[in-house]
């Protein structure tokens, strides 16, 4: 047949969890065709094909779709961001979903746009706009060429900050009425979903009835509510329920981002959350989660400090670190616990808590804050005083028992979680999806390879409402990854966070090559894609 690439001599795993087949895969106008397998009779059998690709010992999948990141402004930061931005193409990325943990950049009224600036540059680690609508957002990206595709949450923290902004107190009945219109509108331009961070601020400070009216605009819209717990540490269970509690009243699907049950007092509990959310699957309820293969954590320095820390945004954050007697109460709060916040330094120590991006104060990275001079926090307040607030951080909180179940699970799905941030981010960003098919499928046989592969494709095409994604099929997107069984594997360490993976020798977005044997190529096929 006449087609653009043929890819011959694979094994298609296409995505739906069915065996592997022997295939052959023709790419033309973007689309997939696959076709019986041929044999190699010495002709090639390519017609007017401009590329044959031989597969002979691969897998050919669909590109693999990370339904957790926090890509939002990577590509916005130009070249300086490049080996940032590229991370996830490399290991077979081609769509990413952006906006998670209530955190996004957009939407806000026009009055709350500037404030919010400077919390995004804490967030996404350089100078990023924040937009006042998805459109402003989907146009930035379309004059922002990327390697792979984006598609986005709305981060209830966002539109939180965007309406009522940092303060901790209730939305009012009209701030609320313009937080559901703004939802509303962004998800009639083409946001995936609402998502909340539970434990960050501003998104903390929003009560169970407020997300449930949001999340009933996601499910008339039918997206789903995805929410970082409000705990994931010793009142993990309690957060689930409260999940659980907001899908029922909302009527939205549910689905819990990252599942974890981190530090020392929740070690073990997946085996109960695991079996609630079986058993709520059993009764019929819309609930999936995702996770990724490691047990380290990484989120924002600040994030260790107490919610009120953090009222009224980074620079009153910054403006009570200079104060010795707060500092004194931001102690005491960590040692004593602060109810319905999730601890993360009494849950685990500050010496598992270790420096991964401080831009300004490199020598810093990779060692706990333990390790620095003085007292712990006021090492942490000084080193975010010096860093503007700009400080993340890696959380050594997790078992890999736990990590093992989640990953096992049949309802799980795989996010990386992947900060694009400069300095020493967490090696998810760049080595998550090789790391499950080396690690967890080849030499661990946690899960079948077509189990994997559905988990990384097609399950989460299908959660996301991402049309044609996720499967080789006929008509299908040709996004595809074509990757070695054999040799694939995780190369990102937590002092080389950046290193490629092995075993993927071709990824393929919107049919043009953007990655041939571990190199980008100067392709920039990736859009916002919606469902």
């Amino acid at each position: 047949m006449n087609a653009e690439v043929l890819i011959r001599g694979g094994l298609l795993a296409d995505g739906t969890g069915a065996p592997l087949r022997p295939a052959d895969v023709a790419v033309s106008g973007g689309r997939v065709v696959v076709l019986p397998a041929s044999p190699d009779d010495g002709t090639g059998g390519s017609g007017a094909t401009r590329e044959v690709v031989d597969a002979t010992g691969s897998v050919v999948a669909p590109g693999f779709i990370d339904v957790h990141t926090h890509s939002d402004a990577v590509t916005l930061l130009g070249e300086r961001a490049w080996e940032l931005a590229v991370a996830p193409v490399r290991m077979g990325v081609t769509t990413e979903i952006c906006g998670n943990c209530g955190s996004g950049l957009f939407p806000g009224l026009p009055e709350r746009l500037a404030e919010m600036r400077g919390s995004s540059r804490v967030t996404f680690g350089g100078q990023v706009p924040i937009f006042r609508d998805f459109e402003g957002f989907a146009e930035a990206h379309r004059a922002a060429p990327r390697s792979n595709h984006l598609s986005s949450l709305v981060g209830h923290g966002t539109l939180r900050a965007g309406v009522v902004g940092y303060a901790d107190r209730p939305a009012s009945p009209r701030e609320l009425d313009l937080m559901c219109g703004l939802l509303g509108d962004t998800l009639e331009a083409g946001a995936t979903g609402l998502s909340t961070g539970l434990i960050y601020t501003p998104g903390t400070y929003g009560g169970t009835d407020e997300v449930v009216a949001l999340a009933a605009v996601a499910a008339r819209y039918g997206r789903p509510y995805v929410t970082h717990l409000r705990d994931e540490m010793a009142r993990v269970e309690e957060a689930l329920e409260e999940a659980v509690l907001i899908a029922r009243r909302s009527g939205a699907a549910l689905h819990v981002s990252h599942h974890k049950t981190a530090g020392r007092h929740a070690w073990g509990r997946t085996e109960r959350t695991l079996a609630r959310i079986a058993g709520l699957r059993a009764d019929g309820m819309d609930i999936t989660c995702d996770v990724y293969p490691y047990t380290e954590a990484s989120t924002s320095l600040s994030a260790m400090l107490p919610p009120w820390a953090n009222d009224g945004g980074t620079r009153a954050l910054l403006d009570r670190l200079k104060d010795a007697g707060q500092r004194e109460l931001m102690r005491h709060a960590i040692a004593d616990g602060v109810p319905g916040w999730e601890n993360t330094v009494g849950n685990g120590g500050w010496d598992r808590i270790s420096v991964a991006c401080a831009p300004r104060n490199p020598a810093v990275e990779g060692r706990t804050i333990a390790e620095l001079a003085g007292d712990p926090v006021d090492a942490a307040a000084e080193l975010l005083l010096a860093e503007d607030g700009e400080v993340t951080i890696i959380s050594h909180s997790m078992r890999e028992d736990d990590v093992r179940r989640v990953l096992a699970s049949s309802f799980s799905m795989i996010g990386s979680d992947g900060v694009p941030k400069p300095g020493h981010p967490h090696p998810r960003l760049a080595g998550t999806f090789p790391r499950v098919l080396g690690r967890y499928v080849r030499e661990q046989g946690l899960i079948s390879l077509e189990a994997a592969v559905h988990k990384m494709t097609g399950m989460a095409a299908a959660r996301f409402g991402l049309r044609d994604r996720g499967v080789l099929r006929d008509g299908a997107h040709a996004d595809l990854v074509v990757f070695d069984p054999a040799t694939v594997a995780d190369g990102a360490t937590y002092t080389d966070p950046l290193l490629p993976p092995s075993g993927l020798s071709l990824v393929m977005v919107a049919g043009e090559v953007a990655v041939r044997d571990n190199a980008v190529t100067s392709a920039r096929p990736g859009r916002i894609v919606t469902p």
